[in-house]
């Protein structure tokens, strides 16, 4: 199948929907499938340097079209269409409502990708829109919870068998043969001690507001905090100079390549979400969310410790993940102790998750969705 992806995500960027996008796209040329990313026009940047930054094993094209101020990008929208018409392309795929709908509009087979709730004075009416058009088109959401509310929200939901729940996703074969926790440590040179590990951005809400109390509480236990670009981690550093905390290492932003041997390097993988947090973009997601280091960490094959969250338990439950009430730190400390004490705990944790990260391979994940498309396509002939 030849297919188009519409996105207006920063390439490249540290953002995570620019991760999921690029997971995407890899993960339908692993599949098979003849795949273009279309962006708005920016900076050209050699593949070399966007393999590293997203962790990618396979090339795909990526055509840069216009899009002008003032034209919320409708324009870029059009051109991605014409240039989709003009390539003979099979299928629209797009977190944007708009894209997708005028896709199907013209006559295009489109997946709609939802990551958050349709904001906005039209995007309401756009998502009504995409949702009563007749197939092939398919709604992909990644949560439950998101669905609920989308419907909720707008008083419409799609029929059966013209949506998906979907999570995000890993790329398992990067995960494969990782080393021991003290030889991920010695390989990175980092101290040969329990290490707590946290990996993510670093905006208010992800949790390095309890995780600064949880260091000094616990001095004899090293935590590595990757990610952050470097005015984020130059303001904790201060903060844990001030404090005199000298257990935390930061290492600022780390290319998508090497995460998996830096979440190696952990006893404990810390996901200490708070009642309510969002992204680069605003807005609170806590709700609705399907981070992708969730994926992460269950295929790092290590004890998980993580916020007690209504949607994580969509994909984590007490078997493969320690849980522990958000925003209070007591419970925090008390479950961190037990892992810490409770070996044979851990390593229970630790091989439930990576039993269950097999679920959530990218490709696992594109073939279903693809799948499901592709039925509709066929039945349409």
């Amino acid at each position: 199948m030849k297919v188009a992806y519409i996105s207006t995500a920063e390439v490249p960027s540290s953002r995570a929907n620019s991760f999921q996008v690029m997971k995407v796209c890899q993960a339908m040329v692993k599949l098979g499938h003849s795949v273009e990313l279309y962006l708005p026009a920016g900076r050209e940047v050699e593949w070399t340097e966007i393999a590293a930054l997203y962790g990618l094993q396979e090339s795909f094209p990526i055509v840069r079209l216009p899009s002008r101020q003032g034209f919320n990008r409708f324009d870029f929208i059009a051109a991605s269409l014409r240039k989709a018409r003009r390539g003979q392309v099979d299928l629209i795929y797009s977190r944007m409502i708009w894209a997708a709908l005028f896709a199907r509009q013209r006559g295009f087979a489109a997946v709609l990708e939802m990551h958050d709730l349709p904001h906005g004075k039209f995007a309401p009416a756009g998502y009504r829109a995409f949702l009563r058009r007749k197939p092939p088109k398919l709604t992909v959401y990644i949560t439950e919870a998101l669905r609920l509310l989308s419907n909720a929200q707008t008083g419409v939901s799609a029929r059966e068998g013209e949506y998906l729940i979907a999570p995000d996703g890993v790329d398992l074969e990067r995960y494969q043969h990782l080393p021991s926790p003290s030889q991920a440590r010695q390989m990175l040179g980092l101290p040969e001690r329990f290490t707590a590990v946290y990996s993510g951005s670093f905006y208010p809400g992800r949790g390095l507001e309890i995780l600064f109390p949880l260091a000094q509480a616990f001095p004899q236990v090293h935590f590595l905090w990757i990610g952050g670009d470097s005015k984020q981690t130059a303001a904790w550093i201060e903060k844990l100079n001030t404090a005199g905390i000298t257990n935390v290492t930061l290492t600022g932003f780390i290319p998508n390549q090497q995460i998996p041997l830096y979440q190696a390097t952990a006893d404990v993988l810390l996901m200490p979400f708070s009642r309510s947090f969002g992204g680069s973009s605003g807005g609170d997601t806590s709700r609705i969310c399907s981070p992708l280091k969730t994926f992460e960490y269950l295929a790092t094959g290590r004890a998980i410790l993580a916020s007690d969250l209504p949607v994580m338990r969509e994909v984590l439950n007490e078997s493969n993940v320690c849980f522990y009430t958000p925003e209070d730190f007591d419970s925090l400390s008390n479950q961190f102790s037990k892992l810490i004490s409770d070996a044979q705990w851990r390593a229970k944790l630790a091989a439930t998750a990576l039993e269950n990260a097999a679920a959530y391979d990218w490709r696992r994940r594109m073939a279903t969705i693809l799948e499901v498309i592709s039925a509709q396509m066929e039945a349409k002939k």
